[in-house]
């Protein structure tokens, strides 16, 4: 049983339903927060926390070292743009890491922050350590079930969207008759429903997946209630994700937002 964790909270709600979970089971939690990316909200949420600018990453091993913490968890995302700021390019410790880089993939840069971690003498979990329970299981959690076409749409862009994930561009794919209609790149999930919505108006499917050799101590697929949002604004019919690799934030809400707007959710 760990007593103690450390959190490196990104954006979103992610750390949020983390330190949540870990604390109602009785851990200690000491989180490490990114200015301008995790919510202020947090705070409440955790038995200490430490705010740190983008560029002074290298001082959370000094700050979970003194606090007698052993395994880490990493939760949320950091804006990928901010790869390209002026705080960034303006930060040699950041820079010299970026540039050892031999390229700038999801999976290569966590992968990266991994290791610096593992160098320090912490252990990185799994990101879906106590909350497993937020990991649906294969079914639709609608009232509504999806019709025959939408299912086709889901199958059809299934098998596309793990050729995209595998080689690490993005994990999610819109659909329609089965056209591609976009696919998740830089932009982020809810960008790529908003640019699917402007494409083609009404009938979509969004298929989400995980990478085939999903490393779950990072960037897994996550949905929750601003996904529904922007299915609902894009005029999308139907979302569809990876069962039991797929964290899904806010369900009872989701669940009963895409119920109004007649929209199927399924874990496939």
């Amino acid at each position: 049983m760990i007593k103690k964790i450390g959190l490196i909270a990104g954006n979103r709600n992610f750390p949020l339903l983390f330190a949540a979970s870990a604390r109602k089971k009785g851990c200690q939690v000491i989180a490490v927060a990114i200015k301008g990316e995790t919510s202020v909200k947090l705070k409440r949420l955790v038995d200490k926390i430490y705010w740190l600018k983008l560029t002074e990453f290298e001082a959370m091993f000094d700050i979970f070292k003194a606090e007698g913490v052993g395994s880490v968890v990493m939760a949320g995302q950091v804006s990928p743009r901010r790869l390209f700021c002026k705080e960034t390019q303006n930060s040699p410790a950041l820079k010299q890491v970026l540039d050892t880089l031999k390229d700038k993939k999801a999976d290569t840069l966590f992968g990266a922050v991994a290791k610096k971690l593992e160098e320090a003498g912490l252990k990185l979990l799994d990101s879906t350590t106590f909350i497993e329970e937020y990991l649906p299981k294969k079914g639709t959690l609608t009232k509504l079930e999806p019709d025959f076409d939408a299912w086709e749409d889901v199958y059809f862009g299934l098998s596309l969207a793990k050729s995209v994930a595998n080689l690490d561009i993005g994990q999610t794919v819109a659909v329609k008759s089965k056209a591609i209609v976009a696919v998740e790149a830089f932009e982020g999930t809810d960008n790529l429903i908003r640019r699917a919505g402007k494409i083609i108006r009404g009938g979509l499917v969004i298929v989400k997946v995980s990478k085939p050799k999903q490393d779950m101590r990072f960037d897994i697929p996550v949905v929750g209630l601003r996904t529904v949002k922007m299915l609902v604004g894009a005029g999308c019919k139907c979302l569809a994700f990876e069962a039991g690799k797929t964290l899904f934030i806010d369900q009872i809400a989701s669940v009963r937002l895409a119920d109004r707007h007649r929209i199927t959710i399924v874990a496939v």
